[in-house]
């Protein structure tokens, strides 16, 4: 995952250690207020290594992916959606999932990385529902009816979206 934005946060408190977690599409990087800005650019590199590298070690690839497709697409769909690719992308920031009907290609936000499977599963599901009904009409939501969290998907995709435009609490660290 590639954040967009990184802040650093220095703390009188802190003495020696150095950590670093992502809020939403930002990496907050805390470390001691003493530090020189030449330790700090090192640091900030080093805790992005390794949050990437932790965030690498938890989601599945795309070849894991497009089994996922074909396993969701048999339980719920009698096998019928065949996508001709599935992958992960980095560019959808305003969309967890895109189809390409004509081509048969799914596209997975970056951004559902590290979220539920079911969530994850739901993303997939819709996506490949559309390559049985390319709009959002009654046919396309009868389809998605199949999946028991479906509205439990849909309800926790909006609350990331509203945490998201929430202001940040003063002083509040969720480390």
């Amino acid at each position: 995952m590639t954040a967009s934005a990184i802040e650093v946060r220095r703390s009188a408190r802190r003495r020696r250690t150095v950590s670093a977690y992502r809020e939403g599409d930002r990496t907050i990087v805390l470390i001691p207020a003493r530090m020189s800005e030449a330790e700090e650019r090192r640091w900030v590199t080093v805790m992005l290594d390794k949050l990437a590298a932790q965030e690498n070690r938890r989601t599945i690839g795309d070849g894991e992916l497009a089994e996922r497709a074909r396993r969701l697409s048999a339980q719920y769909f009698d096998g019928r959606a065949r996508p001709a690719s599935v992958r992960w992308v980095t560019n959808q920031n305003t969309r967890w999932g895109s189809c390409t009907p004509a081509e048969g290609s799914i596209r997975l936000s970056h951004r559902l990385q590290g979220m539920p499977e079911y969530v994850v599963d739901y993303v997939l599901l819709h996506e490949l529902a559309h390559l049985l009904v390319p709009g959002h009409g009654p046919d396309f939501w009868r389809l998605l009816e199949a999946y028991p969290r479906t509205e439990r998907a849909r309800g926790y995709l909006e609350g990331v979206v509203a945490a998201a435009r929430l202001p940040q609490l003063p002083g509040a660290r969720a480390e």
